[in-house]
């Protein structure tokens, strides 16, 4: 657990460092040739020349410029077949452009985003989607808040969809996409989620082989995100401009409605992956949390919502137990993995960040290279889980497959939110009830426009709501 690496991987830095797709790419299994086009691929298999719906060519839109949107894009026009970027939506004209710049550099011959294509504001995502024919994809990273809004307008267009994660932080939010991922599923539409763990295979290696015994009955999980301040989660004072919602939206790690703070953003990957080990979802959550450092270096006030620190006991049927551990403090020893231990012995789920290879097993309870049964290794051209989940998803919508991970991403992102509570409130809370809790955080999100009010608002010292366990219950802040 110690020998443990404290670089913080993005999926942009994940890209950088991996290189990038030649003119042979493997897609589940299949190695396609991908300047060969879209017309060899349909001989070899036999398969129509179309996706269904419209012509071969999918048209993908972007919702939310940010890196994350960035990356997603560009894992998009790296996959086989004919692919155009046509429209791209934020709030942010900077931010549009920026990504704008970083798209059209590398990929120019997938671009087709004219200038009254380009749209900034709330308003953005229906003008954009209105381009699309069905079978296209619209791709969503904004701020989790705005899931949902997007979420209902693919689904009236028949839209396929990437989002990412995570997708809910509240109760009403989260019974709201459960519906609106059966609907997604009655109308075929294929729903990617950026969990990308489920798409290292790596991890799928790994997790054939726990379910195959390898290690025994699984008994107990862990993991561990530990190291500085990262993101826009530790804010200082509002500074009076962008608007105050704006302002919110940019530094969204640091507001529970936005992004589900510094837990549900961070953490989700390792409580994802030691989920899927477990093949369950835990029943109950009891956590412990707080704030230790209250302000910067130089002394001035954080105002956020975040606590710093977070460690979250979860609990499956069976009694199993899963520990998942978050720190956001400098100076302290950083770790940044995950584990899986069983009756007979143990696993490395995440080497290092949230999903990087390799993983292994181990003979006893000490993970030692004398004690190693099996490490993984990623088949050629398949290392790169941010481009995998594409390949997969695209190769579902291109062969008409099955493919829909909306409902898994609920759920991940409701546990993912129960710990956070349970931390917050000082209390043990059951899945169900994090389910069904009626707080409501960013309630109107669907009508916010560029001069609305925040969804919380500061004191007169500028500083937001905070969690107060043992004192507010019910909820994650005072009102």
């Amino acid at each position: 657990m110690n020998d443990s690496s404290n670089n913080v991987t993005t999926r942009r830095e994940f890209l950088k460092n991996t290189s990038r797709l030649a003119a042979v790419t493997s897609v589940a299994g299949a190695t396609i040739a991908v300047e060969a086009g879209r017309e060899a691929l349909g001989a070899e298999k036999g398969l129509p020349n179309v996706h269904p719906g419209h012509s071969d060519t999918v048209q993908v839109v972007l919702i939310g410029c940010g890196g994350r949107g960035t990356g997603a894009a560009e894992n998009a026009l790296q996959t086989p077949g004919p692919m155009k970027l046509v429209a791209m939506v934020d709030v942010f004209e900077d931010k549009l452009n920026r990504s704008y710049d970083s798209l059209q550099e590398h990929h120019a011959d997938k671009m087709d985003v004219p200038q009254e294509r380009r749209f900034i504001g709330f308003d953005g995502y229906k003008k954009a989607m209105d381009f699309l024919k069905p079978g296209d994809i619209a791709i969503f990273t904004t701020p989790l808040a705005f899931r949902w809004v997007h979420f209902t307008y693919a689904i009236e267009k028949k839209l396929n969809v990437f989002m990412e994660k995570p997708l809910i932080s509240d109760g009403p939010s989260a019974r709201r996409m459960l519906k609106l991922a059966e609907e997604s599923v009655a109308k075929n539409l294929k729903v990617g989620v950026g969990l990308m763990s489920r798409h290292s295979r790596h991890m799928q290696a790994l997790h054939e082989r726990i379910q195959n015994g390898e290690i025994g009955d699984l008994i107990l999980l862990r993991g561990y995100r530990m190291h500085g301040p990262a993101a826009s989660a530790f804010s200082t004072k509002w500074p009076g401009s962008p608007g105050e919602l704006l302002w919110q939206i940019r530094r969204f790690h640091s507001f529970l409605w936005a992004s589900g703070g510094c837990y549900s953003d961070f953490y989700i990957h390792h409580i994802d992956h030691l989920c899927w080990m477990k093949n369950a979802l835990p029943v109950t959550a009891q956590a412990l949390g707080g704030r230790h450092q209250k302000q910067t270096p130089d002394g001035t006030p954080y105002v956020d919502q975040n606590f710093d620190t977070y460690s979250v006991e979860y609990t499956f049927d069976d009694g199993t137990k899963m520990i998942m551990d978050g720190r956001c403090v400098d100076g302290c020893t950083p770790i940044y993995k995950s584990f899986a231990h069983g009756t007979k012995g143990m696993a490395i789920v995440a080497n290092t960040n949230d999903c990087d290879p390799p993983s292994r097993t181990f003979k006893g309870q000490k993970a030692q290279k004398a004690n190693m049964i099996w490490e993984s290794k990623a088949p050629p051209g398949e290392a790169n889980p941010y481009q995998n989940e594409w390949n997969d998803l695209m190769d579902a919508i291109r062969n008409d497959k099955p493919y829909n991970e909306a409902k898994r991403g609920v759920e991940i992102s409701t546990v993912t939110s129960l710990g956070r509570m349970a931390a917050h409130t000082g209390q043990e809370m059951s899945y169900d009830e994090m389910l069904n809790c009626p707080h409501e955080m960013a309630p109107g999100v669907d009508k916010f426009t560029m001069d609305s009010p925040p969804p919380v608002k500061a004191n007169a010292e500028g500083k937001y709501p905070v969690p107060m366990p043992g004192v507010v219950k019910d909820r994650e802040y005072p009102a």
